[in-house]
C-alpha cells in the first residue's frame, strides 16, 4: 500500500467501523488511537529535531514525500501550505526584508483582498520613518508587483506618516528612482526556435522564446514559488517548472496550471538583435 488515498481509505474503513460500536467500545479504541498518535508525534518531533541539527535539505526533501508530509501535518508538525498567490507575496516580503531589517525595521502581510489588493504593514523603525511612503512604493509595492503582476494595489494599514515624496532629504533602504532602458540581450540566431535562450542582465535573469520572428521574454522565475524555470523542459511552446511542474505557454507567459502568469518584459527587434525593456 503505497499511495496516499488507499491509506485514508483504510482509517475512514476502520472508523466507520468503530462507530458502530455502543460508547464503551468506541472510548477504549479511541483512547488507543489516542496514545498511539502521542507517541508518534513525540517520537517525529525528536526525530525533526535531530534533523534539522544534522541536516535540514534531508528534512525538506523528506517532507516532500506526500504520505510523510500527510503525517506531519496531521500532527501539526508542519505548517500547512499557503495558496499560490500567498506564496508568491510572502516570496516577495522575503526579498525586501533584508533591505528593511538593515534600518531596524520589517514587514509582514496583513492580508489579500481579491482580486488585485494587498494590505501589509511596516514595522520597527519602518512603521514611523519619514520615508515610510518611499519605502513602500520604491520597494516594497515593486517587489509584490514584481512576483505578482495581477496585484495593482499596495496598502500599508496601522501607524504610517505621510510625507511630500520629493523631499529628497529622506532615506529609505531602496533605491530613490527606478528608470527603464532598453537593453540588447542576445542575437537573434541565439535564440533557438522553439527553444528558449538564458541570459542575466542587470541583475535580471532572463528567458527569451523564439517561434519563427517573433520573440517572447519572461522573467526567469516561476509564478508559483519563483523557481528558476531555464531547467524546464521545453514541448510545443510550454515549459514545465522543473521545481513543481507548472506550466506555462511562452508565447503569451499564460500559466495553464493556475491563474498566475510569468512575469513579462516588452522586446523589440533592430535587425539581426533583440532588445528587451527592464529597470535598472
Amino acid at each position: 500500500m503505497t499511495n496516499l488515498e488507499e491509506f485514508i481509505e483504510e482509517i475512514n474503513r476502520f472508523e466507520a467501523i468503530i462507530s458502530e460500536w455502543d460508547e464503551s467500545q468506541r472510548c477504549v479504541a479511541v483512547g488507543l488511537k489516542r496514545a498511539i498518535e502521542a507517541l508518534h508525534k513525540e517520537a517525529l518531533t525528536r526525530l525533526i529535531k535531530s534533523l534539522k541539527q544534522d541536516s535540514v535539505s534531508a528534512l525538506r526533501h523528506a517532507a516532500d514525500d506526500q504520505v510523510v508530509y500527510a503525517v506531519l501535518l496531521y500532527h501539526d508538525l508542519v505548517k500547512p501550505p499557503l495558496p499560490p498567490i500567498l506564496q508568491r507575496i510572502q516570496a516577495a516580503l522575503d526579498e525586501v526584508r533584508p533591505g528593511l531589517k538593515s534600518h531596524n525595521g520589517d514587514i509582514e502581510l496583513v492580508a489579500f483582498k481579491p482580486p488585485d489588493t494587498v494590505e501589509v504593514r511596516l514595522i520597527g523603525t519602518c512603521s514611523s520613518c519619514p520615508a515610510s511612503n518611499l519605502t513602500l512604493s520604491q520597494g516594497v509595492e515593486q517587489a509584490i508587483k514584481n512576483y505578482c503582476p495581477e496585484i495593482t494595489q499596495v496598502v500599508a494599514v496601522g501607524d504610517r506618516s505621510t510625507v511630500d515624496n520629493t523631499n529628497t532629504g529622506l532615506t529609505t533602504p531602496f533605491p530613490p528612482t527606478i528608470t527603464t532602458a532598453w537593453v540588447r540581450v542576445a542575437t537573434v540566431e541565439q535564440i533557438p526556435d522553439g527553444g528558449i535562450f538564458v541570459t542575466k542582465v542587470g541583475g535580471h535573469s532572463l528567458i527569451l522564446y523564439r517561434q519563427g520572428d517573433r520573440i517572447t521574454c519572461y522573467r526567469n522565475a516561476c509564478s508559483h514559488l519563483a523557481s528558476p524555470l531555464d531547467g524546464g523542459k521545453v514541448e510545443n511552446g510550454i515549459i514545465t517548472c522543473p521545481t513543481h511542474g507548472f506550466q506555462y505557454q511562452l508565447d503569451t507567459g499564460k500559466c495553464l496550471t493556475a491563474d498566475v502568469p510569468l512575469h513579462s518584459y516588452p522586446v523589440q527587434i533592430k535587425g539581426d538583435k533583440a532588445f528587451v525593456k527592464i529597470s535598472r
